[in-house]
């Protein structure tokens, strides 16, 4: 396994946050569940980032647990907006700075309003990608929000 350090990682150690980190097998055809089996970890306190456009034309990010799918019509409502949708994978790159499979909610290239299903707040730590497939972070939902402005909504169902 390599030791080489995520721009996530990078942010994390630069505003001397605690975490810890995993890798595996880069293969972005794996999903959350199999990489939480991987960690050897609950699916529900591994997360995965998804990016939504709402339908003021704003991008609107949603980080929720594995084994769970985002409600858009909640995902909408936390939000403020009428309508979100996920946007197409071939926009993910350009806008965030990450891959399918890799995108975190730490160190995206720009700001956006970023909403984390509720059941963050039951784990002494949860896991996010580290911003690159092959590799997870582990850190405290109060330690994320040093980083990341997150707001616990209620979005998957």
């Amino acid at each position: 396994m390599k030791n080489d350090k995520t721009n996530v990682m990078r942010i994390l150690d630069q505003k001397k946050v605690e975490y810890n980190y995993y890798t595996y097998e880069p293969d972005a055809t794996l999903s959350g569940e199999e990489i939480a089996k991987i960690l050897g970890e609950d699916t529900s306190k591994v997360f995965k980032t998804l990016v939504t456009r709402g339908k003021s034309g704003e991008y609107i990010v949603f980080v929720v647990p594995v084994n769970g799918e985002l409600n858009l019509k909640k995902a909408a409502k936390a939000a403020g907006e009428k309508a979100v949708a996920m946007i197409k994978q071939k926009e993910l790159l350009p806008l965030t700075g990450y891959v399918h499979g890799g995108c975190s909610p730490i160190g995206m290239k720009k700001v956006f309003k970023t909403f984390i299903h509720e059941t963050a707040a039951d784990y002494e730590k949860i896991f996010v990608s580290a911003g690159k497939v092959g590799y997870q972070i582990e850190l405290a939902l109060d330690d994320l929000r040093k980083i990341v402005r997150i707001e616990l909504a209620d979005i998957i169902g």
